[in-house]
């Protein structure tokens, strides 16, 4: 089969192109909406896929249509030799456009690297620009400069650089027009997105929910706002907006007032190899065992996206058993 054949379908006709990886299930962060403070019980390193493993996924996968992969985690940076991974799945034929998500920590110091690697493009999750209120979300106080990350980013050419701000009310709501300003010296995305319930950070669900809607409101305080066309490369469920006269955009990801599922065109592969056909969902397939058996992989992967389900059921708090927004990488 031509490594160039159409992405395959969904048993719901959306077409299928696009794989999240993730390399690790641990972070140096313990945000609060993403992962319980004490952590969770880490995965045995020989449950986790190698890099190598990764990458025969991928070959065995891109085939079928795959085109677009995104590194993930965990905090996927924390994981040595990232850079190595990167150069290896670029050169898989088939493989168009590589992407990393990442809390920015390491970026500064990575970004040249990961961009000589092959890496096309970054989104950076940054929920506060101000330090302490950093560490506080965070958990972690590990010296986080979020503008310095993105323009590390822009500067190494990764593009686009999208920056993803978790607005919880009464936590950082305050800060939607300081980030929505960095559009407008920067060639930067930043897209706010609604929190999601997941697991044990469920406790912060209805009373922190700022709907995308009253964050546009916000944003348009600052200038009027007009829809425009997201990014060339990696243009996923955000609407965008522009101010007048700004280099950068804003976007609104809304999983709670606003479903996308309906062009869902992606899949996630854990860091111990099962692929899981929906964030939320509860549908998994373990490709690690066969891979280490030496079977093929194309029949389940066929057989996972027959049985991909229509939409998530997160409004009605039903998060297919996770604990933690790391575990699947977001």
């Amino acid at each position: 089969m031509s490594v160039h054949a159409p992405a395959l379908r969904d048993q719901h006709g959306r077409s299928i192109e696009y794989l999240r990886i993730s390399v690790t299930d641990r972070c140096n962060f313990r945000c609060v909406y993403c992962m319980p403070e004490a952590g969770l019980d880490w995965l045995p390193k020989a449950d986790i896929l190698s890099y190598e493993e990764i990458v025969a996924v991928v070959e065995q996968l891109a085939p079928l249509g795959l085109r677009r992969l995104r590194i993930t985690g965990g905090e996927p940076t924390i994981r040595p030799d990232l850079a190595t991974l990167i150069a290896k799945l670029k050169a898989v034929p088939g493989i168009e456009d590589i992407a990393l998500s990442t809390n920015g920590v390491k970026l500064p110091a990575m970004a040249a690297a990961l961009k000589a690697a092959g890496l096309d493009r970054v989104n950076l999750s940054a929920d506060s620009l101000r330090p302490e209120r950093i560490a506080a979300i965070a958990r972690r106080s590990l010296g986080f400069r979020p503008v310095e990350a993105a323009e590390a980013a822009i500067a190494a050419g990764l593009d686009p650089v999208k920056l993803n701000v978790v607005v919880m009310r009464g936590v950082n709501d305050d800060e939607v027009p300081d980030f929505a300003r960095l559009s407008l010296t920067l060639p930067l995305h930043v897209r706010f997105i609604e929190l999601m319930p997941v697991g044990e950070m469920a406790h912060l669900t209805d009373a922190h929910i700022v709907p995308s809607a009253e964050v546009l409101a916000r944003v348009g305080q600052l200038g009027a706002l007009e829809p425009v066309a997201g990014p060339a490369r990696g243009n996923g469920p955000a609407q965008y907006h522009r101010l007048p006269g700004a280099p950068g955009t804003i976007g609104v990801i809304t999983p709670m007032t606003h479903t996308y599922c309906g062009s869902c065109n992606r899949v996630r592969l854990t860091a111990d190899g099962r692929l899981r056909t929906c964030l939320y969902g509860d549908h998994e397939v373990n490709l690690r065992d066969p891979l280490r058996r030496g079977e093929a992989l194309q029949p389940l992967f066929v057989r996972a996206l027959a049985e991909k389900p229509l939409e998530h059921r997160l409004t009605q708090l039903q998060v297919g058993g996770l604990r933690a927004l790391s575990q699947v990488g977001g």
